[in-house]
């Protein structure tokens, strides 16, 4: 497995992509023909659900639909990976996010992270965006790890591990270009100013990307290009 580094969360936390179950899930989703047959077909969007999920307020069924417009809750010990056209989500434990729609039904414009950590991979298509409590993300086709610290003033951080985003907050803005992970922290300052800094990779790994790129029949930028960089590059 890719080197990673951990903060606040557990190690097993990373390892889920390595169960048996999930694997044979996803290999399912797939063989079925992924998104395009599940939604001719009215089936689930749901690629795997463990523990306590609710959306909108009601306990998550493993044969039930995630729609944009819907507001996802996990509980402790709990995770939820679904597909919603050409994109992927793995929301980890403890997170509350919506998924907003987009020029269709089966698009997702924008996905709100209130707390807590979503890895996502996004096909190209029109402009979307992720938005935490401290900052914003435009993003395009791309691979992308946000998780936000309630406990820490809801300190929120972003890597762009790979693609374009374009990551602002209320007094600063960058642009990202990645092929190998390039994170940032979004924090409050005293006078109420949310500064972006560089941050190294944390709480995600290469292998996760690949697993939820390869439900929506995409590549990581590293898968295509064949080598791996620095994780711990400054933006530009």
């Amino acid at each position: 497995m890719s080197e990673h580094t951990l903060s606040g969360r557990d190690a097993t936390e990373m390892l889920w992509f390595q169960r048996r179950q999930t694997l044979q899930a996803a290999a399912a989703w797939v063989a079925a023909g992924g998104w395009t047959a599940a939604a001719a077909q009215q089936r689930s969007n749901i690629v795997e659900l463990e523990g306590d999920t609710t959306v909108n307020g009601t306990a998550l069924r493993p044969d039930a639909t995630v729609q944009t417009g819907d507001l996802i809750e996990t509980g402790p010990k709990s995770r939820l990976v679904f597909v919603i056209g050409n994109s992927s989500f793995h929301v980890r434990q403890n997170s509350r996010m919506a998924v907003e729609r987009g020029d269709t039904l089966n698009a997702v414009s924008l996905l709100r992270l209130l707390t807590g950590a979503v890895v996502s991979v996004w096909g190209r298509g029109t402009s979307r965006s992720i938005v935490t409590p401290t900052l914003t993300a435009g993003i395009r086709g791309t691979g992308v790890y946000t998780e936000v610290f309630a406990e820490k003033n809801f300190r929120s951080y972003l890597c762009n591990c790979y693609g374009t985003v374009d990551v602002s907050t209320a007094s600063d803005k960058v642009t990202s270009v990645s092929e190998y992970h390039q994170a940032f922290w979004a924090d409050r300052q005293g006078n109420d100013e949310v500064t972006l800094s560089p941050g190294k990779a944390i709480n995600h790994t290469d292998e996760e990307l690949e697993f939820l790129a390869r439900l929506v029949q995409q590549r990581t930028a590293w898968q295509i290009s064949g080598r791996k960089g620095s994780k711990d590059s400054d933006y530009y």
